[in-house]
């Protein structure tokens, strides 16, 4: 038996590919390569099409015998989203329901989807447990909202049992440097401060430093790629089982300012990171934390890379070893 995994190429996608790969899955990658890199498929048969192609998803369920889904495939970008909402609804709403729809013509009842902490919009608890509202103030935060929904009634009517994991800042690289974070644009602050580093840009923006924070910068929740690429793992072990779907946060309980993201790196790349500091951003809540309480009670995750230096290290690694990315684009 296979797992499918949607948007495999990209990010996240391709660390669980590996993830999966070790321990000796049966792997099947979807990705259409908008945002995704062919070298980071390091494990599995890679099919290169979009999931609102009918015909083409068709042909990847009769080929291989598929028991459970991991979704990834979605564009991502906030900002984005806003000036064009329509892409989002069609490639994220609307591809995902091509997906429900071919699994329930093929009898495949198990879906593991990545979802975000852009689904509560504004917090109204620190940290953010699974039961506060979601009311998103994004289009992208919005649409995958959506797609929770979609698969709740997808279960209620046809059986697809799904768990969604709503994380938070995803960082930090492969520890075998063979993949990592290579997104264009880039919007991530991890990569940013590192690309500075680098000498690929002449600065790194501050957007604000008069937040009630501790030093006035925003404070967000990273987690480590690879521990994210393990909750997937544990997700599709629990539908296995059969048990009943379930919505979980991923993160590491502790919250970082921008500031002192950039002090990490600054020591762990021994480099110089200049810094400028711009207005306030729209939108940006002073801190995002997530209560991973559920996922370690439910799921029996735990992250193990878990210190701020190491996240950074890890990525620094991939980003020295590959100053040009992918070099695909």
């Amino acid at each position: 038996m296979a797992v499918l995994v949607t948007g495999g190429a990209g990010y996240i996608g391709s660390h669980t590919v590996a993830a999966l790969a070790e321990r000796g899955e049966e792997i099947v990658v979807i990705d259409n390569l908008e945002q995704g890199h062919r070298d980071a498929v390091i494990s599995g048969k890679l099919y290169v099409g979009d999931l609102r192609d009918e015909s083409f998803v068709e042909g990847v369920f009769k080929e291989n015998n598929i028991d459970a889904v991991i979704h990834f495939a979605a564009n991502s970008l906030v900002g984005e989203s806003m000036t064009n909402p329509g892409k989002y609804y069609h490639n994220n709403v609307y591809g995902t329901l091509c997906l429900l729809e071919a699994m329930n013509k093929h009898g495949v009842k198990s879906i593991v989807f990545s979802s975000t902490a852009a689904t509560y919009g504004e917090p109204e608890n620190v940290p953010i447990n699974e039961s506060d509202r979601t009311v998103p103030t994004n289009a992208y935060g919005e649409t995958k909202l959506a797609m929770e929904k979609m698969m709740k009634w997808f279960d209620t009517a046809h059986g697809i049992r799904y768990v969604s994991l709503r994380y938070f800042n995803a960082a930090g690289a492969h520890e075998s440097g063979r993949i990592g974070e290579d997104h264009t644009p880039e919007t991530h602050l991890v990569p940013i401060v590192l690309q500075a580093a680098l000498g690929k840009r002449s600065h790194i923006s501050v957007f604000g430093d008069d937040y009630a924070t501790e030093d006035g910068t925003c404070v967000r929740d990273y987690i480590h790629v690879s521990d994210l690429a393990d909750a997937h793992l544990l997700a599709v072990d629990r539908l296995r089982r059969g048990e009943a779907s379930a919505i979980y946060n991923l993160g590491s309980g502790q919250g970082f300012s921008v500031k002192q993201v950039i002090d990490i790196a600054r020591a762990v790349t021994e480099r110089e990171i200049p810094v400028v500091l711009e207005q306030r951003r729209s939108g940006d809540p002073a801190v995002l934390i997530a209560s991973s309480e559920k996922a370690r009670t439910e799921l029996g995750w735990k992250p193990k890379r878990d210190k701020m230096e190491d996240i950074i290290r890890s990525a620094w690694q991939w980003h020295l070893s590959k100053p040009e990315g992918y070099g695909d684009r």
